[in-house]
């Protein structure tokens, strides 16, 4: 921890002092106080999450030896003309249940300096960045993941012609409280043409073409294996817009990449999205398909979970987030898979039979991720794949739709049913557990008592034959907007073919909001399971126990 101080910010002696720093700003931002540093361009943000954990042997919670837990940062950012710069503190000490352990400690562990003149712009230290839509590079930070790959090195930004965007960087990424071992190195170059041709300019389409190199090296350590030490991806984007017309497409492509996630065969890997979008008033539509082949990309060939990716593939799934409904997320399969998605949204005017006084909206979604067809090839390549071809297995599949109705000038009620089909031993890399086919059917209805004031009530259920089968959840909720929430909300996991099992999760919370802050306490119980952002997952344990949650900005 303090090696990573010294040699990224040798000025920062004391090892309270980033902590002091943290809470001050929280306090000046709680305080509302109007000095002289502030008003001169500083801003930034602060967050806490920490949880006293209680033993709890009938949801199997681990045993917490330091019994309170915590994860905290705080952003300061100083911004004056053509300058901009900025540091981050970040304290797990140690960190929540369901985050990696390496993250135990506290430092600076992000810190940046950028500078713009004309149409150049530089910036040195910490970067995130993405190129298109992250096929062949993303780097950027998901918290609630425990994800964070920021590249630490020199970026550069550049607009030679009126249009045309040029992006280059070269770094290592963040490993914890390191850095990895592999050298980033990228370049992106995007073209805007109704910007740059001057006939083009007044046009109702708009025309966006864009290209990416990006390379890893690291060296060959590998006692069995002759490892390629530089690793490129190439990736070309189209962009097109018509008034509520939108396409966008990307193609991939990798050279051979052995590492432990693809089990070390040195077959290359290529990516395809596409993406259109259709709207006009009252009726949307959305068509999404991609095809993965070997595309994980990481700096160290080595690293597995949420360490140290280049890429990103997102994953063409609805993210719900009714409880139950997220019961079992989508990771995307990066050794390959074939998947599309549909969204048809529609609204029925206030007066017609379907819309009854007040209107009605419907929203129907489809998705379905597939494994692509694998033909072995019995050597070091491992496998050959028409790129056409599906294959049989089934990853995930989800259909859901809703119905989102006024009923009265203080009642709605939102309608949903979502059913899916979970390959649980390709997406959590079991064995024997197969799929799980599951129905939610949920109730929301939210009641306006006066201005400011409202009730929220739930209503879900999950059936399903197989894991832990059948669940149900009741939620009330209360606000007095803008500062005050109260919930209280119960998991029954009635169906359980064990009867010690037919566990109550029963969870209340208390949220505080003042200016641009907010304060929450929670306590109760905590399922285990997998958590999904995008595509990109972290199991999350069993606990029991008192939550704290404080963010702050200013």
């Amino acid at each position: 921890m303090m090696v990573l101080e010294n040699r990224i910010a040798g000025m920062w002696k004391n090892r309270y002092f980033p902590l002091t720093l943290s809470f001050l700003i929280f306090f000046l931002n709680s305080s509302h106080a109007q000095t002289s540093i502030l008003n001169s361009g500083i801003h930034g943000n602060f967050q806490f999450d920490g949880q006293l954990y209680r033993p709890d042997s009938l949801i199997g919670s681990p045993d917490v030896p330091e019994d309170f837990l915590n994860n905290g940062y705080a952003n300061l950012i100083y911004e004056k003309e053509n300058f901009a710069a900025g540091i981050r503190y970040e304290n797990y000490l140690n960190p929540l249940l369901g985050f990696d352990r390496r993250f135990k400690g506290t430092g600076i562990t992000y810190r940046f300096f950028t500078y713009k003149k004309d149409n150049l712009q530089v910036t040195i230290g910490n970067n995130y960045e993405q190129f298109g839509s992250g096929l062949v590079l993303r780097a950027y930070e998901e918290r609630s993941l425990g994800l964070d790959n920021a590249i630490d090195g020199i970026k550069v930004k550049f607009q030679p012609l009126p249009g045309v965007y040029l992006k280059g960087i070269v770094g290592r990424q963040r490993d914890f409280f390191s850095l990895g071992e592999g050298i980033v190195r990228a370049i992106d170059g995007e073209w805007n043409l109704n910007e740059s041709i001057k006939a083009m300019n007044e046009a109702k389409t708009k025309w966006t073409i864009g290209g990416s190199f990006v390379s890893k090296y690291q060296e060959d350590q590998d006692p069995v294996f002759i490892l390629p030490k530089n690793v490129a991806a190439g990736a070309a984007r189209i962009n097109i817009i018509n008034g509520g017309f939108n396409f966008y497409g990307e193609y991939a492509y990798k050279v051979n990449d052995p590492g432990m996630v693809n089990n070390y065969i040195y077959k290359t890997g290529e990516a395809l999205l596409l993406q259109g979008t259709y709207t006009v008033k009252g009726f949307g539509l959305t068509l999404g398909a991609k095809r993965i082949d070997n595309m994980n990309f990481r700096s160290d060939r080595t690293a597995t979970g949420n360490q140290l990716f280049v890429n990103y593939l997102p994953a063409l799934t609805k993210n719900h987030t009714n409880m139950l409904a997220a019961f079992y997320p989508y990771a995307t399969q990066p050794n390959g898979e074939m998947a599309l998605q549909a969204e048809v949204f529609f609204n029925s005017k206030a007066g017609t039979w379907l819309g009854g006084k007040f209107g009605t909206d419907f929203t129907i979604n489809y998705s379905r991720a597939q494994a692509i067809k694998k033909v072995s090839t019995n050597d070091d390549f491992g496998y050959s794949s028409p790129f056409f071809e599906v294959g049989d297995e089934i990853f995930f599949e989800d259909f859901n739709f809703e119905i989102n109705k006024k009923i009265s000038k203080k009642v709605r009620a939102i309608l949903s049913y979502v059913y899916i089909n979970y390959n649980r031993d390709v997406i959590e890399g079991r064995d024997g557990f197969g799929h799980i086919y599951y129905h939610v059917p949920m109730l929301e209805v939210i009641y306006k008592i006066k201005t400011g004031k409202a009730i929220r009530t739930e209503l879900q259920h999950l059936f399903t034959d197989q894991d832990q089968r059948n669940w149900a959840m009741a939620l009330v909720e209360f606000t007095i907007a803008p500062k005050w929430s109260f919930a209280i909300f119960d998991m029954y996991n009635y169906g359980n073919k064990t009867p010690e099992k037919q566990i109550h999760y029963f969870n209340t919370n208390i949220g505080y909001t003042f200016n641009s802050s907010r304060i929450s306490v929670a306590y109760g119980r905590q399922r285990a399971g997998i958590l999904c952002v995008g595509g990109v997952c972290r199991n999350v344990p069993a606990a029991n126990g008192l939550s704290l949650s404080i963010t702050s900005s200013f």
